[in-house]
């Protein structure tokens, strides 16, 4: 089967519930369905999953996590901030934990495979029972390791971190480290306690959800959506029952019989945050995403992104004062008025502030 882009994106826009939201399902279940979700900027994700679910707010998400703790904030995919449904974290930090690990820039930082074990183990029983913030997690692991984890070797911001930070990620995909609820500004970490699944399953099971929210796709992209190297990202698909089909004549695959497309074609209006999945995990459908204009003005920038029938239109920026929010959105195309005012009203309603709308240009650069 020969796939049109526009097939493509209505049935990524359905399957990502941002066609219909979702009416009635958990978030957790949103956050399945979309293959999990970007989090680096908590707003962002906030907003996606408002998005994508029917009368949900900003404070949904947060008693998600916090309260019914249906959902977990750690480090996912490409070591980068996700949010992942509580119950399918063994299945990720299976997979997870079983790619390669990357190794650090400088010898300054390097750390040795025991060096690496130790500061694990020294994470876990730090966090045992406790939420500490980053510094007071810095003393800890030098307590349990020794000066050498505490040596100022990682480039930072303003300055320079201990060496052991560099091991965070790993420690979470190891189930011994998840983020708290935070104390005041300060971001916490707890230890989740989670034992993670077998690898070989975990990664069949994981490249299922990614097919199911992003195929068609080809193997390389799975690879690159786990940050993991090619070969492995084909012998996974290798194992999975898949289907050959193509995409504007690019081969791609899908879950055997899973052929199933919208009737109709992407329509309507979107705000979609910064990092959101469906404009970031696209692969070598991106330049079909952002046509014409978009394509320079927005491609690879890291923008929040104006969506107009499935393609990026234009981008938009927010800026909050106390309860309100002003909107900004530069349209690179035509768009219906009346359908942009109405997603506004809906970001205002997800982020609790009273929104208003400005069309012009987007004068600030993309999130770093």
């Amino acid at each position: 089967m020969n796939f049109s882009w526009s097939q493509v994106s209505a049935r990524r826009l359905a399957r990502h519930h941002l066609s219909a939201p979702a009416e009635g399902l958990p978030l957790a279940e949103v956050v399945r369905r979309m293959g999990s979700t970007h989090a680096q900027v908590m707003s962002a994700a906030e907003l996606g999953l408002g998005l994508r679910s029917k009368g949900a707010t900003r404070q949904s998400v947060r008693e998600a996590l916090w309260q019914e703790r249906s959902l977990v904030k750690t480090f996912g995919p490409r070591g980068t901030v996700h949010l992942l449904p509580a119950e399918d974290l063994p299945v990720w930090l299976g997979a997870l934990s079983a790619l390669p690990s990357a190794t650090a820039a400088t010898p300054e930082m390097r750390m040795s495979a025991e060096q690496v074990e130790a500061v694990i183990a020294a994470i876990g029983e730090a966090l045992d029972g406790q939420e500490l913030t980053v510094d007071e997690l810095d003393a800890e692991v030098v307590a349990r390791t020794g000066p050498w984890a505490g040596d100022l070797v990682m480039p930072a911001f303003q300055g320079w971190w201990p060496r052991w930070r560099q091991v965070i990620s790993v420690a979470a995909h190891r189930g011994v480290l998840a983020f708290g609820a935070g104390r005041g500004r300060k971001v916490t970490y707890v230890n989740p306690r989670i034992e993670p699944a077998p690898a070989d399953s975990s990664l069949e099971q994981v490249a299922t959800w990614f097919l199911h929210a992003f195929g068609p796709a080809t193997p390389e992209r799975f690879a690159h959506f786990m940050n993991a190297p090619k070969p492995l990202g084909r012998a996974v698909f290798d194992r999975l029952d898949l289907e050959a089909v193509t995409v504007e004549g690019r081969p791609a695959v899908v879950a055997r019989g899973d052929l199933w497309v919208p009737d109709e074609p992407p329509s309507g209006v979107l705000l979609l945050p910064y990092f959101d999945y469906y404009s970031y995990a696209v692969g070598n459908d991106k330049e079909l995403l952002h046509p014409g204009p978009a394509a320079e003005r927005v491609m690879g920038k890291n923008f929040q992104t104006l969506i107009v029938d499935g393609v990026v239109a234009g981008l938009w920026h927010q800026k909050r004062s106390g309860s309100r929010l002003a909107v900004t959105v530069e349209a690179l195309t035509a768009v219906d008025l009346d359908l942009l005012e109405e997603q506004v009203i809906r970001v205002g309603e997800i982020m609790e502030a009273r929104p208003t709308l400005t069309l012009g240009p987007v004068t600030v650069g993309g999130h770093a």
